[in-house]
């Protein structure tokens, strides 16, 4: 079996409709080399998108137009969320590189969208076309996303949207599910970006070392690095809204070439919590990685 078929076979098990692929970050293309289930099918992000605003931070920063030691004061009233800043009921002082470093640890939805407007929206919808990720679309942050939520499913506030997507009864017809009208790329966008991340290409030596360890800090152990021994180096950015669950990284073994891989999923079932579907994308990622694996000469 190929390690494309057992992929699906993963998926198929886990009850999810599934979209991967899997490259060493030494590769620019398609090839022997990778590893590609429905690459270059478009997908929903979820906080994948941040991965965007990363790298157009690291480049303002490059440019001077961003000090990454700035303080900004994030007020009360803010985009809603689980974590970081967004947990907080009162204003929050931070410097710049502190909210991007929340915003990819801990997927901070308050800093995401302070950092997104700071670099420009403007400018992080162009990033994709610049980069020649001709499958990628930013369209908004994730205040957008929670607006669209409340207003699709007729509801008056976060919560009672996420509790109608978490309904299996109730199938809910909202635009962040959907890639014609969400931020959306595709598997193979995904793994060609963070390859050039790890060669250096995209920003300085400092952002290119600053984006490689917040990525390295993020702290979700349930969907990548699940997949993976200790003894594997894994650093990633997660994406979840509704029955949609994704994680795009790099997974370095010791003594080998850095393997880009993106897995992006939908499940059958809405349920907040589908430990089956977490996990199903760490072994479809550990199946794709072990496939592409290569000593580094």
């Amino acid at each position: 079996m190929t390690a494309a078929a057992e992929v699906r076979a993963v998926f198929r098990d886990a009850g999810v409709r599934g979209w991967l692929h899997a490259r060493p970050v030494t590769s620019d293309g398609s090839g022997p080399g990778e590893v590609a289930v429905g690459a270059d099918v478009p997908v929903v992000m979820a906080s994948v998108y941040k991965l965007l605003v990363l790298v157009g931070y690291c480049r303002a920063v490059d440019e001077g137009r961003l000090d990454p030691r700035e303080p900004v004061v994030v007020p009360p009233g803010r985009t809603p969320g689980a974590t970081g800043i967004s947990a907080l009921a009162d204003p929050v002082t931070m410097s710049r590189r502190d909210l991007v470093t929340s915003m990819i640890t801990v997927s901070d939805n308050v800093a995401a969208d302070v950092v997104h407007a700071a670099v420009g929206r403007d400018r992080v919808a162009a990033l994709p076309a610049e980069l020649g990720l001709t499958g990628t679309r930013i369209r908004g942050g994730t205040a957008d996303v929670l607006a669209g939520l409340v207003a699709d499913t007729g509801t008056d506030d976060v919560a009672a949207a996420f509790a109608v997507l978490a309904d299996n009864d109730v199938p809910a017809q909202v635009r962040a599910l959907s890639p014609v009208f969400g931020s959306s790329t595709t598997a193979a966008d995904a793994t060609a970006l963070l390859a050039r991340l790890w060669r250096g290409e995209l920003a300085s030596d400092a952002g290119t070392a600053f984006a490689r360890q917040v990525l390295s800090a993020q702290i979700w152990p349930h969907r990548l690095r699940a997949g993976f021994p200790a003894s594997a180096a894994v650093a990633g950015k997660t994406g979840t809204v509704g029955a949609v669950r994704n994680e795009v990284g790099v997974v370095t073994y010791p003594g080998e070439h850095p393997v880009a891989v993106a897995v992006f999923t939908h499940a059958a079932r809405s349920d907040a919590a589908v430990p089956r579907a977490d996990a199903a994308i760490g072994a479809a990622a550990r199946t794709a990685v072990n496939a592409v694996r290569a000593p580094a000469l």
